[in-house]
């Protein structure tokens, strides 16, 4: 560890990263996250090259980062920030809660989404959660978002498939960002316990257009005990505690589309 990052950082607390283009907005989370005891303010950035300057230069453990700033935004700056620095936690903190920012937040390989009227504790709970590793799209409105956008995005590639059966085909042999599909989950994803069933993948899908268990049933005409063992299974697989953590993992490893 350098001198800056010991000056930085003395006693082993989290370093954070506050990334707003309002001066204002900066202060009050510089003021929430520095009076934690276990938490240290490590910088801010006011602009989306800010922050990946900022990132590099400061190496913080988490990232606190809006979405819409000067010259590219908090989902580009997350992407960059994440190509060099995989390690590095950032939670998306916005006014804006469209099914768009969302699912590229997730897609960019953000761990939180969270809103501007967050009250401060639930704030800390969540960047102290994502500390850990935990996934914190737990929201009713965050899960419903990811369910819209998914679903969008499935009648979008159903449309195109129908104007171009020959573009479907190449998209079928590739993961929905362009990389080559191998069975696997890639490394925005945790390594797979074990492989998924054809069917296991079904529900999944369902799980993540936001279908409840007994809906999920009806769809594929089968009990609702049967789909709750295998909602059970796709939690123990993917090693998490509940849906929404699937559904991201599953969203970032190109499982569903």
């Amino acid at each position: 560890m350098s001198k800056d990052e010991r000056d930085a950082n003395p006693d082993g607390r989290a370093k954070i990263l506050l990334v707003d283009d309002q001066p204002l907005v900066r202060q009050g989370m510089k003021y929430i996250v520095g009076a934690q005891p276990d938490l240290v303010v490590a910088g801010e950035a006011g602009s989306g090259p800010e922050a990946v300057e900022a990132a590099l230069d400061k190496r913080p453990d988490l990232i606190l980062m809006d979405v819409q700033m000067p010259q590219f935004n908090g989902i580009e700056a997350a992407r960059r920030i994440l190509a060099k620095l995989p390690d590095c936690k950032i939670v998306i903190l916005t006014t804006f809660d469209t099914e768009e920012y969302v699912f590229e937040g997730i897609r960019a390989g953000a761990i939180g989404y969270l809103l501007k009227d967050t009250e401060p504790e639930e704030l800390l709970a969540a960047v102290r959660a994502a500390l850990r590793g935990e996934v914190i799209f737990r929201t009713a409105l965050a899960a419903k978002l990811i369910g819209q956008a998914l679903q969008r995005q499935a009648e979008e590639a159903a449309r195109a498939a129908a104007d171009n059966p020959a573009a479907s085909a190449e998209a079928e042999r590739s993961g929905p960002d362009g990389r080559e599909r191998t069975g696997g989950a890639t490394n925005e994803a945790p390594a797979l316990l074990q492989p998924f069933t054809a069917r296991e993948i079904e529900v999944l899908q369902q799980m993540a257009y936001g279908l409840r268990n007994e809906e999920i049933a009806a769809k594929l005409f089968v009990s609702e005990s049967t789909v709750k063992t295998h909602v059970h299974r796709i939690l123990q697989k993917f090693d998490v505690q509940d849906r929404t953590q699937a559904v991201v993992y599953a969203i970032r490893s190109g499982m569903v589309e």
